[in-house]
């Protein structure tokens, strides 16, 4: 029997959320499970919206103390301690985590256990952090990744770029376990649904924050000749701002707010287009997402126009599965959607061909079994 640890120790992470992190979260552990795994969760945070599929799932929690700087970095710390000690004790065969500052849980369960250990790496956390927060103790954040590296088994970057900032950071010796293995898509949670009546409508889905650009959306819509609706899935920091915009410009937008991934499938029924609207930016290296977003979208059949920024234009065909358009310039973006809304027949083939890239070759058990190919699973200890 294989019994997976799964941890996941950011606390900025709910497991059971609705961030793009909390589905990739979920859908791994589906993956798992349809491997036959006996899995068990260990995290720093849950989340209040659990998948009925995944309610029996044991979850071992370790609630991070409130704090702020270098004391929150100590609890993240002490929280992936306490948690592969439990680990280990449980008699885990196999490790899983997802990439957290601050955390060397899978080192330890790996050299205790002798077992095999899979890393997950979504980001560049080190420099997000010294980016965008703060950043007290980054020897500290160094040497958790070099351990964890050195731990693993293997290594499943997101993109390409994220993979080399690994490389970059790791010993020599350890830099061949690195792979880029990009997001998947659960092409059975989400389908395609004829479009509704009337006006297509423009759907954006995700966190509102600053990187998502979704306020070029709706300076396009601003700008617009053509009829189309916009309707924008989820909330965040930017979402009053957001608001304001659209009242300011005396634009009609459909704020749905934040929803859980079970309602997300919902929200994309009737919709014509979707939309990811990256914005501009001054280095080639904030761009190393695997938008995730991109993936379902196409899984619901939904034509993407997309920033040409990024791994985006390594997913999206253009003029076959979506239209790439110049980042941060919203009268390229309101022409491009101007276009498609009024080109059914267009749309129509996009969307068949969409939905055939992303269950072709993208869903979420075969990027598992891209990241455990050649690792032996069974008989471990």
């Amino acid at each position: 029997m294989i019994r997976v640890a799964y941890f996941c120790i950011d606390p900025g992470v709910p497991v059971f959320g609705s961030k793009g992190a909390s589905v990739h979260v979920q859908e791994i552990l589906r993956s798992w499970r349809a491997l036959g795994a006996e899995v068990t969760l260990y995290c720093t945070r849950t989340g209040d919206d659990v998948p009925a599929d995944l309610a029996a799932v044991p979850v071992v929690l370790h609630r991070i103390p409130k704090g702020n700087g270098a004391d929150r970095e100590r609890f993240q710390a002490d929280a992936a301690a306490a948690l592969a000690q439990q680990a280990i004790t449980a008699g885990t065969t196999v490790v899983y985590e997802r990439y957290s500052l601050f955390s060397d849980a899978l080192a330890r369960v790996t050299a205790a256990r002798g077992i095999p250990g899979l890393l997950e790496v979504n980001a560049p956390l080190i420099d997000e952090q010294r980016t965008h927060r703060a950043l007290h103790d980054e020897p500290a954040a160094r040497h958790s990744l070099r351990s964890q590296v050195a731990g693993a088994t293997r290594v499943a970057c997101v993109s390409a770029p994220v993979a080399r900032w690994v490389q970059d950071r790791v010993l020599p010796e350890h830099r061949e376990k690195v792979q880029v293995v990009p997001n998947g898509v659960n092409g059975e949670r989400i389908r395609p649904t004829p479009e509704s009546g009337g006006m297509p409508v423009v759907v954006f889905v995700g966190t509102l924050k600053p990187w998502h650009g979704v306020d070029s959306l709706i300076e396009a819509k601003a700008v617009s000749a053509g009829g189309w609706a916009l309707r924008i899935i989820g909330d965040g920091p930017e979402g009053p701002a957001l608001r304001k915009l659209a009242a300011d410009r005396d634009v009609a937008v459909e704020f749905v707010g934040a929803l859980s991934p079970a309602e997300v499938p919902a929200a994309l029924a009737g919709c014509a287009i979707a939309s990811a609207p990256y914005p501009a930016s001054a280095s080639a290296e904030d761009q190393y997402f695997s938008p995730l977003k991109i993936y379902e979208y196409c899984a619901a059949g939904l034509p993407v126009i997309a920033s040409k920024v990024g791994q985006v234009p390594s997913i999206l065909d253009h003029g076959v599965t979506g239209i790439l358009v110049e980042p941060s310039r919203p009268d390229a973006l309101a022409a491009a959607i101007d276009d498609l809304a009024g080109a059914p027949l267009a749309r129509a083939a996009m969307s068949a061909a969409a939905r055939r890239m992303a269950t072709a070759g993208h869903n979420w058990d075969g990027v598992l079994q891209r990241i455990t190919a050649g690792i032996p699973l069974e008989g471990t200890p």
